[in-house]
């Protein structure tokens, strides 16, 4: 049925499509709940071999959404009948903002990648406060990724509101400091801010914090940028980001963060590098790229606990969370695990 409505939704600018998108999910919610028990019976997978519990949460697959699909968190209900094992609502900043000017999204069809320039737009935490509070505690694992105003003056203070305001309304924090969209945001990915972050961080919640990090950082300085985040309290990292690597693409646009299959070989080389390092440490969330059940299971090989999609939700429509599930249950059996966590790291022991 996607395959039908897609080349309609691709007639529409990416925003007006993601908008009808999300205005029709939240309509299905609130005229028709019931639609949303069909949706699960069609699109959830409930198989042991991919339920786990991590940090004291239980994830009943380790497939999840990630950042910037949810971003005012009023898609929460719809999302999880599409079978996700966990959510995340955001990037969000303290104040409303636009983000950047428009046209800031585009498709790169035959590549299935996105090419996007948002800048964090979002309807501020107050309204964004206002969503979840309905729905949290909610029955998948809930994560609140966080960012800063583009015009804040002290973006630790942005970071620490939010930790604040919603420290009982999720279950783990992503403190985004890697979108090439925010003007000097990535400038953050530094020692001195992040012992600052997590210092104060630690000491407002004791919910899991992940930190988000671009796959454009070199190696050697990812690694001892994530081993100083570890030994300030971090809880585990999303590996990784946007890439500004504009020799991947071929349309003179060298702005912007790209996502999609144009990403997947260096997402996956850049999460394995530093999985060599950290995967017995700490939890990684692989993202960038993952768009089958096939690479899904190379990054949990790699040693990934987690992954998480987004624009192959887009080219391949909602029944991408299934099949990655189901291909994920074949290939495990494939290799004789009885369960996911005895595939983690298994291509780094």
């Amino acid at each position: 049925m996607y395959e039908q409505i897609k080349p309609l939704l691709f007639k529409l600018e990416p925003e007006s499509a993601h908008y009808l998108v999300e205005h029709s999910l939240r309509g299905l919610n609130a005229i028709f709940p019931a639609a949303l028990g069909l949706m699960a019976k069609k699109f959830v997978i409930n198989d042991a071999s991919l339920k786990q519990n991590l940090l004291g949460l239980n994830f009943n697959s380790p497939v999840g959404i990630a950042g910037g699909f949810d971003k005012n968190g009023t898609m929460v209900k719809p999302l999880s009948a599409l079978g996700f094992g966990f959510l995340e609502y955001g990037t969000f900043t303290p104040r409303p903002q636009e983000g950047n000017e428009k046209p800031r999204v585009f498709r790169l069809v035959k590549q299935e990648s996105i090419q996007n320039a948002m800048g964090f737009n979002n309807k501020g935490s107050y309204e964004v406060r206002s969503h979840v509070s309905k729905v949290y505690p909610f029955a998948l694992p809930l994560g609140a990724n966080i960012g800063k105003n583009k015009d804040s003056q002290n973006a630790l203070e942005d970071y620490f509101i939010l930790l604040r305001e919603f420290k009982d309304l999720c279950d783990y924090f992503a403190i985004n400091i890697s979108s090439p969209n925010t003007k000097n945001l990535r400038d953050l990915q530094n020692d001195q801010f992040l012992n600052d972050l997590l210092t104060e961080a630690k000491k407002i919640t004791s919910k899991p914090i992940f930190i988000k990090i671009a796959p454009d950082l070199e190696i050697p300085i990812a690694i001892a940028l994530c081993q100083q985040a570890i030994e300030k309290g971090a809880d585990g990292f999303i590996i990784a980001n946007t890439s500004t690597d504009y020799s991947l693409i071929d349309n003179g646009r060298t702005f912007g963060g790209i996502s999609g299959k144009l990403i997947q070989k260096k997402n996956g080389l850049f999460f394995k590098e530093l999985a060599k390092e950290f995967f017995s440490h700490t939890l990684l969330i692989s993202c960038g790229g993952i768009d089958s059940g096939k690479e899904a299971y190379e990054r949990i090989k790699n040693g990934a606990n987690l992954v998480q999609i987004y624009t192959a939700l887009i080219f391949k429509g909602p029944s991408i969370v299934k099949n990655i599930n189901q291909e994920l249950i074949s290939l495990l059996r494939q290799d004789g695990f009885m369960h996911i966590s005895e595939a983690v790291g298994v291509n780094l022991k």
